[in-house]
């Protein structure tokens, strides 16, 4: 259980406020904070992490404090069981995928990890490879891999699939979904895309000058979202299985590759072409 009372002085385009935040997430929740900008959610981000410190309050993750102000405790980011994944990837340029997930392995962890990692978010054929090789999307895979290496009982996540195209984006909330699930991660994620937050999402808090206002899971408190014209994506069939319902794809598009769940009087083969289509939601 991670139980925390937080404030911190903030600089909005309206001017002054303070971040006043209450909150207690449970073992295994995916947590989407969301809000306009400036409402502090980077802000509380940077105070769990530790990279920024409060002006009052506690922070408790299980049995350990790692802040409390009465009591001077303040527990600085590298003695915290965090993982924090940026929207810039912040990956080591002089090393390999296999060394940045290497890097980032606690003392005396088994390597065998690194290579579940690599696994779990296809980059195999990628390990040997330097960050400025890849593609965004292939970065931002490592960046996630590389926070899991640290086997984190925290995972923040602060808009890190914001800036990539949507099947880059799908093909990346499939691989966070997989990782939260097979690590049994406790996740915050700050997320602007109600899609997300309702695909991805336990529960989602929104902020608003620095305060809690809504809290509930996805559907409850979600604002009824603008629907834009729907995407439509054209992708090759590049493995098939046969499922409960249908079938299961692997689908490429462009340089990403998806796994797809479809129900088809019709099996597709490999090299078959598949329309993707859905929409995109805004606030």
């Amino acid at each position: 259980m991670i139980d925390l009372h937080l404030t911190k002085p903030l600089q909005t385009a309206h001017g002054p406020g303070l971040l006043d935040v209450r909150l207690t997430v449970a073992p295994g929740e995916l947590v989407a904070v969301y809000g306009a900008s400036g409402a502090g959610k980077t802000t509380l981000l940077r105070l769990l992490s530790g990279l920024s410190r409060p002006a009052s309050g506690h922070l408790r993750v299980g049995e350990e404090t790692w802040y409390d102000q009465p009591r001077s405790i303040w527990l600085p980011p590298q003695r915290r069981s965090i993982g924090f994944v940026f929207q810039d990837y912040a990956l080591f340029p002089n090393m390999t995928v296999r060394q940045n997930l290497e890097f980032a392995l606690p003392d005396g962890s088994d390597k065998a990890l690194v290579d579940e990692l690599l696994e779990l978010m296809d980059l195999g054929e990628l390990a040997r490879q330097r960050p400025q090789q890849l593609s965004g999307g292939q970065q931002q895979r490592v960046a996630l891999a590389r926070a899991l290496a640290r086997q984190p009982r925290l995972l923040l996540l602060d808009e890190p699939l914001a800036a990539l195209d949507v099947p880059t984006r799908l093909r990346l909330q499939q691989a966070l979904a997989a990782a939260h699930q097979r690590f049994q991660l406790t996740t915050l994620l700050v997320s602007h895309d109600y899609a997300e937050i309702a695909r991805l999402a336990t529960r989602a808090v929104e902020l608003e000058g620095g305060r809690v206002v809504r809290d509930g899971t996805p559907a409850e408190v979600l604002p009824r979202a603008e629907v834009t014209p729907a995407f439509r994506l054209i992708g090759t069939v590049v493995a098939a299985e046969r499922s409960a319902t249908g079938q299961t794809l692997r689908v490429r598009v462009g340089e990403e590759v998806m796994s797809v769940e479809v129900t088809t009087a019709t099996p597709y083969q490999p090299g078959d072409t598949l329309v993707l289509a859905g929409s995109v939601e805004r606030g």
